[in-house]
């Protein structure tokens, strides 16, 4: 039995026929008989019966029909209770994010919310495959997921506000013979050590684009998937990298160098199951990372500076 039958029962009940009571539900008499037929199949005993033309309740109908009272009272409770959470401006909301992602909007998050009655955050990191950041959204409120421009959409199931369309530069030494380049073609890298993240993240389809356009295969020595790591070992002459170049935190002895031939772009998102946003407190940490994104956006020296001194053309908020 659920609430759509025990209403018909009642209003059969109180009304006293099947017309009025279709009336006053605003349904087909049709629709009310089959709501009665559909309740009387979970039940044991004859809830109604004819009374000349007209359909009546049995005793144990009207028992239930009683009984339907407090549950439709108990679901009028349930419900506001269920609205009340919904509009909370101060519950939890958590959020998943892989690592150069929370970085760069995560300080911009935590001190946009941190006044009374904010939302509360519960941060997590999660590394992991490009494929693997949908289903995150069953655990968590929000998830900032990375792709590459050129690469499948995020499935239907998860909505999506973009954030950041950022590019991807090679991080070369500040002393590196290529850091006088004001550009980087791939015939230009392909000969050089490579630090790339592990296979299945992002960022490799970016590394088999330059392989390719060199015509050759790139000598990959070292898997890091941690940019701050990254960083460390370019500027200790350990290899070149791609590396993002606003939300990666900057290294005084490397360089940023925009690369050409391919498309070296990536997409930041915020995915996120619909019914996700029926809460408030959601929608205000959502509106928060947009402004996060701007923040980033409006910083005239966000990641790696460039070792010419020039400013960098600045990052875009994704359209």
């Amino acid at each position: 039995m659920d609430e759509r039958q025990l209403r018909a029962l009642r209003e059969l009940g109180e009304l006293g026929s099947v017309a009025a009571a279709a009336e006053a539900l605003m349904v087909t008499p049709s629709a009310v008989s089959q709501q009665l037929r559909l309740l009387q199949r979970s039940t044991p005993v004859p809830l109604t019966e004819r009374d000349g033309r007209r359909l009546v309740l049995t005793p144990a109908g009207r028992a239930l029909a009683d009984a339907a009272v407090d549950v439709e009272t108990a679901l009028a409770r349930a419900k506001c209770v269920v609205e009340e959470y919904l509009e909370q401006p101060d519950s939890v909301v958590s959020v998943a994010s892989f690592h150069s992602a929370a970085g760069g909007l995560w300080p911009h998050l935590v001190r946009g919310l941190a006044a009374p009655g904010s939302p509360r955050l519960a941060l997590a990191d999660e590394d992991v495959a490009v494929h693997e950041f949908p289903p995150l959204t069953r655990e968590y409120d929000i998830v900032l997921a990375h792709r590459l421009d050129r690469t499948r959409a995020w499935p239907r199931s998860v909505s999506v506000t973009p954030l950041l369309h950022e590019p991807l530069d090679v991080a070369l030494p500040a002393d590196h013979p290529l850091a006088a380049k004001d550009r980087l073609a791939p015939d230009d890298i392909a000969g050089e050590t490579w630090i790339t993240v592990h296979d299945g993240f992002p960022l490799m389809a970016t590394i088999g684009a330059i392989a390719a356009a060199a015509d050759r295969s790139l000598h990959i020595a070292h898997r890091i998937n941690e940019f701050a790591v990254v960083c460390e070992v370019v500027a200790a002459g350990g290899g070149i990298a791609l590396m993002p170049r606003w939300t990666a935190r900057r290294h005084p002895a490397i360089v940023l160098r925009p690369l050409t031939g391919v498309r070296a772009r990536r997409h930041i998102d915020a995915l996120h199951r619909p019914e996700r946003t029926a809460r408030r407190a959601v929608r205000t940490v959502l509106a928060q990372l947009r402004r996060a994104a701007e923040a980033v956006a409006a910083d005239s020296t966000p990641g790696p500076v460039r070792a010419d001194g020039n400013p960098d053309t600045g990052p875009t908020t994704a359209p």
